[in-house]
């Protein structure tokens, strides 16, 4: 089978079975290298992923005879499935495509692996991006020392991992001012992630600009929802309009999200209201 079809075939309609044919071409490094390379891409998906393919994965990281680009994208692909587990801690086994025990094996392992100062650099970079969406203590030091880099990949890495990891919030009003393009659209990402207040004006601002680029303008969608939900679907109203199905997409999705939010902001509101009047009625 030609793993190339997949790229333009939705997850849920990959054939039956299909994660088998990515577990053999990931053991097998007879195999052609940009079917190991596709299939270790693939094989991140929450559909298919499972025990067996995590750790084959993660053997692949943690292999010297395996090139670097395919232990860079196994590093990657172990990311949503840690990130799942994180979120829904093993409450219903059934949200979770992999078990506890390969869960905390993977969180090891990449924390040993990206202490290795002799792992490839790109590998150690997708580590760290991979891990960090199911944070710990030790990924906060890590992110800081790699923003203060001068290396612009590093700083890059950091600012991605800023998404997942709490208290980095000055930083990402910084990397808002970068010129590089990915750093920005990443700090656009952290910023509408932590609903960072002070983003607002250069996030709001980048919905009604002429010139922000497509990828840049759907992440800021999403982000001035979060921000400030309330005032967000002022801004998106335009673009649920968009000849852009992508972007009148997304906008429509956000105007969604943003009246939930407001909805749930003024019920927390009067529920401190209501609260606070008791306390005064009781006094």
């Amino acid at each position: 089978m030609d793993l190339k079809i997949l790229k333009d075939t939705l997850p849920w309609e990959w054939p039956r079975g299909i994660e088998d044919k990515f577990l053999g071409l990931l053991r097998d490094r007879q195999a052609d290298a940009a079917d190991r390379l596709l299939a270790a891409k693939f094989a991140g998906d929450l559909l298919v992923m499972n025990d067996a393919l995590a750790e084959t994965l993660l053997a692949v990281v943690d292999s010297v005879a395996e090139p670097e680009d395919l232990r860079a994208q196994a590093a990657s692909s172990l990311g949503p499935a840690l990130q799942q587990a994180d979120i829904y801690e093993f409450d219903d086994p059934d949200a979770v495509p992999i078990s506890e025990k390969t869960f905390h094996k993977i969180k090891q392992s990449l924390r040993q692996l990206y202490l290795d100062s002799g792992v490839p650099k790109l590998v150690r970079r997708r580590i760290l991006e991979a891990s960090a969406r199911a944070a710990e203590e030790w990924h906060a030091g890590v992110i800081r020392s790699a923003y203060a880099n001068d290396d612009r990949e590093w700083k890059l890495t950091a600012v991605f991992c800023m998404r997942y990891v709490r208290g980095f919030d000055k930083q990402i009003l910084e990397a808002l001012e970068s010129a590089d393009p990915a750093i920005h659209y990443e700090a656009v990402r952290a910023a509408g992630n932590w609903e960072v207040a002070a983003a607002w004006p250069h996030v709001a601002a980048l919905i009604t600009a002429a010139d922000t680029s497509k990828a840049v303008l759907l992440v800021a969608i999403e982000a001035v929802s979060t921000i400030r939900p309330r005032e967000a679907g002022v801004l998106l109203a335009a673009l649920a309009d968009s000849e852009d199905e992508d972007i009148a997409e997304a906008a429509d999705e956000a105007m969604g999200m943003a009246e939930g939010r407001s909805d749930d902001e003024l019920d927390d509101e009067l529920d401190d209201e209501s609260e606070g009047g008791n306390r005064e009625t009781i006094h």
